[in-house]
């Protein structure tokens, strides 16, 4: 993660102000400005994001938090649209953040998420951001996580957090927000042999895409299917059925049914402090990957390892020493090298 020296750490303290205030004023270069800084890899710029999301925590934590799934071609741009355009209408502030752990490989493609949501992105009352890879799901997520504070303080009441790949991303998502939707569409007994029984397990909804025209017969028998598939999930909480309903992105409707669906999931769990309980916890495990991944940052850059770790990697390589045996020399360096 870097340190900082007493220069930049006494400069860092004397300019943070104006990136709060301006936060605090709802100014979106500033929101912009200060989200670069969280995205930023160098050590002062890190240091000096902690200290704005410090003094902008008092005003975080009353949006709603929702994330959006979905596998490719179900819609998820058109569908994050049409939501955020209908919160905008209904007098919402929506922020969309994305998160994309293979951008680095497939060349920026959250970029073009953003340019298709034509008529969000030119709304005053709305900011799309996407999160860049650092090589990381949980460097990613990390980033995220810090970005949605950000918003919450800019006055943004509704972040929708938009998961981009298909894997381990929808746990990282499930694990920052309140409500985690699961996108589809029609034909469902494909999709439902094909779709992981755990990113069912972590939906609050499932919403079937694309019913509309010809398609409305199918997206219906694909509701019913998803139902049936419910009955044999434990589900997320023990005083919400997870519910599977139907909507056309396209044609903007069942959209105000799946917010109302939010809504109520966020009023219910909030009279039985489930909601408050699910942060404290998310907050608990985001502290401990923030320690996991500093630790393995330490880990790299310390030179007893830094030193050793070439030549323990070829004789892994090479089978002369086990993984096991490997990794014990690795950590005993480092009590050895404290110990001189």
């Amino acid at each position: 993660m870097g340190t900082v020296t007493k220069d930049a750490f006494e400069m860092i303290t004397e300019d943070i102000q104006p990136y709060v205030d301006g936060i605090r004023q709802q100014d979106r270069r500033i929101l912009a400005k200060t989200i670069t800084l969280v995205e930023s890899s160098r050590p002062e710029h890190q240091e000096r994001s902690r200290r704005i999301i410090d003094q902008l925590l008092p005003a975080t934590g009353n949006a709603i938090r929702l994330g959006v799934t979905g596998f490719p071609g179900a819609g998820k741009s058109t569908f994050i649209e049409s939501l955020g355009v209908h919160l905008v209408n209904t007098g919402h502030r929506v922020a969309v953040l994305a998160v994309d752990p293979s951008s680095r490989r497939s060349g920026g493609s959250i970029l073009a998420d953003k340019t298709r949501m034509e008529q969000l992105s030119v709304m005053p009352q709305a900011f799309i951001r996407p999160s860049p890879s650092s090589g990381t799901l949980g460097g990613v997520a990390g980033k995220t996580r810090e970005t949605m504070l950000v918003c919450e303080a800019a006055g943004f009441d509704v972040i929708i957090v938009e998961t981009i790949g298909v894997g381990q991303s929808e746990t990282a998502v499930s694990g920052m927000v309140d409500f985690f939707l699961v996108l589809m569409i029609a034909g469902a007994g494909d999709e439902l042999q094909g779709i992981k029984k755990g990113v069912l397990e972590l939906a609050d909804a499932v919403a079937i895409n694309k019913a509309d025209g010809d398609n409305i017969d199918r997206a219906e028998s694909a509701r019913r299917e998803f139902e049936t598939a419910f009955h044999f999930l434990s589900p997320v909480s023990p005083t919400w059925t997870p519910p599977v309903l139907t909507c056309s992105a396209l044609e903007m409707t069942g959209i105000e049914d799946i917010w109302k669906t939010v809504c109520r999931h966020r009023s219910k769990l909030t009279e039985t402090g489930e909601i408050q309980a699910k942060r404290r916890a998310q907050s608990i495990d985001w502290l401990w990957s923030l320690i996991e991944e500093g630790l393995r940052d330490r880990f790299h850059r310390h030179p007893a390892v830094s030193g050793m770790l070439p030549r323990v990697i070829r004789e892994v390589e090479a089978g002369e020493t086990t993984p096991t045996a490997a990794a014990v020399r690795l950590l005993f360096s480092l009590d050895n090298h404290s110990k001189v």
